[in-house]
Parts: C-alpha cells; structure tokens; sequence
C-alpha cells in the first residue's frame, strides 16, 4: 500500500519534499496557503500574515553552486548571488522539470493536525484544511512540515520605552519593501543581522541620515571572497574542513577576525562586537562599511528609549527629530495547527533529533524540515533532511532509540550554548558542511573520498580542494544521480561564465586556477594518502 504524505508549505522545503517522496514511490500532497510556490523567496508587495516578506531588491547571501538542489544544477548564465526574482525562475524551472505543481492544492490552509486514536499503531495523523472557506478532513501516513522559520515577526517594543508616544513611524523590517518613500528621512534601524544590515545601507541612499542601532555590534562579511570567488565557494571545502580540525578555537577567532579587520577595522567603524566571529552568526554584506565611511549610515549602541520626537541611546546620546524608526529584530516560529504535545516551540527551542524528529513519538511519522539555521546554504540541507526523512517514513532508515536521541538533543543544546551568545537566533544554528555529512550519514549518502581516490582521483580531488557542492550527496546510495560527476567537474566553469562576460582574447590558452595555494593541495594530498596506508595496515 502507497503511503500518503502531508507536505506543508510549498517554498524550497515543500519543493525538494514533493520530489524527495516521489522518489521513495510515496504519494504527496502539499498544502500551500497562497496561490503560488515559492515561500520566503515570493516577493509580494503586500506583507501576508504568517509568513515572512521580502523587500523588493533582496539577492540570497549564499552562492548558486552551493545552494542549488543536488540533482538540479542552477543554469550556467544565472549570476552566483541571485535577486530574489532569479530564484523563483530556478523554483519553477525545478517545479516544471519533476511535474511537482500536480500535487500542490495551492490556496489551502492546515487547520489542524491530529494523531489518530490508534497512532501508536498506525503512526497515522488526522489533518484538516480549508479551502475558499469549506473544510476537509485527510488521513496521512506521514507529514513533513516545510513552514519555516520566518513565521511570525519579533517585534520587542516593551524593550523600548516611550515607543507608544513617538510621534514618527515605526515598522518591522518585513513590512519594508523599497525606499522611494523615505526620501530625506531621519531613520533609525534596530538590530544588525542580515535584514537590518540591508535595510541601513539601502535606505541611506534617499534618507538624510541612516542611524543602525545594535546591542553587541555585529562582525561583517563580504560576499565576494579570495581572487572574486563567492564566499561559500572559497570556504565550504572539505580541504578547509580538514585544516579546521587541526586548529583551536582560539586560533580559529583569530584567524577570520584578523582577516575581517584587514579589510576595515570594525572597531574603528563602531562595528566590533564583545563576541567572538565563531560566536555568533555574521552579517554578511558587502556595503555597509561604505556606507559608513562616507557618513551616511553612523553607527550607534542600543536604544534606551524614545520621546515624541527623539531617540535615546545607552550611551546617553540623543538623535533629534527621527521620522522612521524599523525594527530589524528577526522572527520566532511556532506551529498552532499541532496538537502542543507535539511540536511545542518555546523562544524558539523546539527538541529535535538531528533538528529534524521530535524524538518522544510512539511512531516516527512527522519531521521539521528547514527549521535549521545553516553557516551556509539551506535549500541543500531541506532536500537532504527529505531524504532521510522519506526514508525513516518508509522504514528503510532506523533511528535510534528515544533515550539516544534525546540523548543527542541535549549534547547539540549544550554545543550551542557554549558556543553561541545568548539569543533566539541561536537556537537552530548548525555548520553546513559537518551538519550536511552528520545527515547523508544517517542513510548511507556521505561520499567516500576513499572509494573515489582510488577509482576515481580526478573527481577526488575536485571534492577535496573544490567546494562542498550538493551534487557530492548524488554520487552514492539512494537515489543517486547519474549527472553528478560531471556537475561536480563542471562546476567551476559555472561560477566563472556570469562574471566574465568580457572575454579577453587570450583567454583560451589560459586555464582555472584554484584558489587553493598548490603547497597545502601538495601537502594535503601528502595527508590523505598517508590516511589510506594507515588504514589500510
């Protein structure tokens, strides 16, 4: 008997869950609220309750090679740091390519989720929807929840004194979409990730003056890295990885700081934060220290308070006759169609077996997908989490027993606070990299560098010293795929053909050259070899 799966949401996780459960020959069906695909990456002019919105200029953070689906290559001409537009062309090009749109019921809401009376047996849930205002009630073998994380917004204002009596505007960031209407503005921007980071640098091109207000300062990254190579490009290796390894914590800070500060020094920028790079999720933004340099974003610490007119800072400084405050303060998440037994989130801590399985189940019938907060692409990481989650719903991956995986969640809890300062955002935060190989474990996926030194050292050296490419997660096990050698050996050609639209005329007798300095490929290769006769003895 065919299985019947609940997808939710029809973004990138719901996307890569269709695909991921017609490929184990199980039967989806995905519930999508809005009449379109896409998720986080649809921009709508207006914002719609329950679910993050972007603002009209956003370009992903993270690069194409490395953030595609790994058995569908971004096409070659596509820029590497894509406008949000240019990723829901990716979207429905992988959308039309699998025939995933016939199992979408788009305009649909989840009501509810329900266990069965008999779910200790069956494992099966009682869902009920809504369309156009009639209700329905399905039975599902399994569900895979593909909401998200970009839920519901954070917006602190009891942290603000006086908020209710400023006379000026003030928003969440998601209600942000262009900055023609700021036009010579005195705005304050609160909080420093990624949004607020945009927000400051492209406001400041019509306002008069662009406050950025943080708590703890924030360490920024470009996005163009080593010789104009994406920045995941140049550090999701498993070269790098290797070095890591051999390398304190200490030395790591020290390392990536020193670099950082090379190109600006983020004290001198009002930037530098108490913590430590590793410690807290970056900023990633290639304008802001230009923005600062010439004045028209001035950085300042936290907001203490307001008055009708002014802004009160923690350092007893006051800016006069602010008209838009935005508040960049990030989002929590939350699942009310479940029963609270089920996935119950508190400040953004939910307990999750590899942040995938709530662990206490009778019958592990349900997984969280993209509820993840990757050091890297998370479009590879849903689709990896689908297949192993397809394949635990079919039986054919075993988990470990309650007690070992909650065992596991609280080793991962404990890693996180010891690393991380204290915040919701850190609290589903994971390496790319390591995270990616701790999946593809689970189910026999993990490429074997081994195996294909010696059957196929090309391609081993290209995943060496190359970038950690999705496509690595195709070479072996289920569902492999036969074009992922040649992804992989093609790869670099892809992240070059957008930029170099000027072709010089001797360019043909010229080859790639990697970014990786030939003495630590040598002595790498020296590393990995003496690995194979060690464990060969």
């Amino acid at each position: 008997m065919v299985k019947k799966i609940c997808v939710v949401g029809a973004g990138s996780s719901g996307l890569a869950a269709i695909k991921c459960c017609l490929e184990e020959d199980l039967e989806p069906t995905c519930f999508e609220r809005y009449h379109d695909i896409g998720g986080l990456w649809r921009y709508k002019e207006d914002p719609e309750e329950g679910r993050a919105s972007i603002y009209k200029s956003v370009i992903i953070n993270t690069s194409k090679e490395m953030m595609c689906f790994s058995d569908y290559p971004i096409p070659d001409d596509f820029p590497n740091y894509m406008h949000n537009s240019k990723i829901m062309d990716y979207f429905r090009m992988y959308a039309k390519n699998f025939n995933l749109l016939k199992y979408i019921r788009f305009k649909t809401t989840v009501c509810s989720i329900k266990k069965r009376p008999d779910f200790a047996i069956s494992g099966q849930w009682e869902i009920v929807t809504e369309c156009d205002g009639k209700q329905d009630m399905g039975i599902y073998d399994g569900v895979l929840l593909c909401s998200g994380h970009h839920t519901f917004p954070n917006l602190p204002l009891e942290s603000f004194p006086g908020i209710e009596k400023f006379k000026g505007q003030y928003f969440h960031s998601r209600e942000y979409k262009y900055p023609h209407s700021f036009q010579d503005k005195r705005i304050i921007v609160i909080g420093i990730g990624n949004s607020g980071g945009d927000l400051a640098v492209e406001l400041s091109t019509v306002a008069q003056q662009v406050y950025l207000s943080t708590r703890r300062g924030a360490w920024v990254i470009n996005r163009v890295h080593d010789e104009g190579y994406p920045l995941d490009v140049v550090l999701l290796s498993r070269f790098k990885n290797v070095i890591k390894e051999f390398m304190t914590t200490d030395m790591l800070n020290c390392w990536v700081e020193k670099r950082l500060n090379a190109r600006f020094n983020h004290e001198n920028f009002g930037l530098k934060p108490k913590h430590r790079i590793l410690s807290q999720h970056p900023t990633i933004n290639d304008d802001l220290p230009n923005r600062i340099i010439s004045g028209k974003v001035i950085m300042k610490t936290n907001v203490k308070g307001f008055t009708e007119t002014d802004a009160i800072f923690e350092d007893g400084t006051i800016e006069k006759n602010i008209d838009v405050v935005f508040f960049a303060t990030g989002y929590s998440f939350s699942f009310p169609f479940f029963e609270d037994s089920v996935l119950n989130a508190e400040n953004n801590k939910i307990p999750l077996y590899k942040f995938v399985f709530p662990p206490h189940l009778e019958k592990t019938t349900v997984a969280c997908i993209g509820l993840i907060q990757p050091l890297g692409a998370i479009m590879p990481v849903s689709e990896l989490q689908c297949r192993w989650a397809v394949r635990v719903f079919k039986g054919l991956a075993k988990l470990p027993s309650q007690e070992d995986m909650l065992a596991d969640v609280a080793c991962k809890k404990k890693e996180m606070e010891c690393r991380y300062v204290t915040s919701p955002r850190h609290t589903i935060q994971v390496d790319y990299l390591d995270y990616m190989d701790e999946l593809a474990s689970q189910f026999g996926v993990k490429p074997n560098l081994l195996h294909f030194l010696f059957t196929d050292p090309i391609l081993a050296w290209e995943m060496f010293f190359g970038p950690c490419t999705p496509y690595q997660y195709r070479l072996m096990g289920s569902n492999k795929w036969s074009g992922a050698r040649k992804a992989i050996l093609t790869q670099q050609e892809r992240i070059i053909k957008p930029t170099k639209s000027r072709v010089l005329v001797d360019d043909d007798m010229k080859k790639h050259h990697s970014v990786i300095p030939f003495p630590l490929k040598l002595l790498a290769v020296f590393a990995l070899l003496a690995a194979v006769y060690f464990i060969c003895l």
